[in-house]
């Protein structure tokens, strides 16, 4: 083990820190991987990420649930949704390179945090506006679009969650998380399957970082759970405007 996997297992701890809040936690773990392993092969690194990502996500879902009350159904039927479509959505990038997507997400990140921004009070409580069978099939409707576009691209993929279940559903932002980690589970495993079934991971690797994404998400759901909605949703709008930032980069002067 030398300096590389400590820096790649800092990085992971503090991607699981914040992904566990609100999503974003590529945003510090991809860059990472590809900067600290130039010469690996981009699918190894993406699914050596997944592998990490995958642990951290499951731990904060986990904590989240001890808490936070969710409907069984609803979780099953989005979790399913988004295993199969972002397994479509990853095989799909194989023909088709999102090119046009990459230009397309800082504007629809930034209509994101514009709209938070300005609806303060968007999130603060949990009023639901559906229930029954109708909530169950919208939710799996999210899960489906959202699941596909992790796969086939992915950067702000919980975050797009979290604000779809925020916006659309009446779910405070401490809710809205908790569905997101769970859904971000399946994506992740959907993902996963595809790359570890190739030979896509460096699994010493993967497990290390794995380790330090738990205790990063252990840490971040519990000072969410503890502060409330009001401070995800700070959290929430601190990470869009860095997704924003870092996509805008990627897209327009790499």
């Amino acid at each position: 083990m030398g300096i590389e996997w400590l820096v790649l297992g800092g990085a992971a701890f503090f991607a699981g820190f914040v992904d566990a809040m609100v999503g974003g936690g590529g945003l510090i773990q991809v860059p990472a991987l590809f900067s600290v392993m130039p010469g690996s092969v981009p699918a190894t690194l993406l699914g050596t990420n997944k592998l990490a990502s995958i642990w951290g996500t499951m731990v904060a879902a986990q904590n989240y649930l001890r808490t936070v009350r969710i409907r069984p159904a609803l979780l099953l039927s989005g979790a399913l949704a988004a295993f199969v479509c972002s397994f479509f959505g990853a095989w799909l990038v194989t023909i088709v390179p999102p090119t046009y997507l990459r230009k397309a997400l800082p504007f629809i990140l930034g209509a994101v945090a514009l709209y938070t921004f300005v609806k303060k009070d968007l999130g603060v409580n949990d009023k639901p506006r559906f229930a029954g069978r109708q909530e169950i099939l919208l939710a799996a409707a999210v899960a489906a679009v959202i699941g596909f576009y992790d796969g086939f691209f992915g950067p702000g993929t919980g975050s797009f969650f979290v604000f779809c279940f925020v916006r659309f559903f009446g779910y405070d932002f401490l809710r809205a998380s908790a569905v997101s980690k769970v859904l971000n589970v399946a994506t992740n495993a959907s993902a996963l399957l595809l790359f570890g079934v190739s030979g896509h991971v460096i699994w010493a690797l993967g497990a290390l970082m794995a380790a330090c994404q738990v205790g990063g998400s252990l840490l971040g759901s519990r000072l969410a759970i503890r502060h409330g909605s009001g401070f995800v949703r700070k959290i929430f709008l601190l990470v869009v405007v860095c997704l924003i930032i870092k996509n805008s980069y990627d897209a327009f002067f790499r």
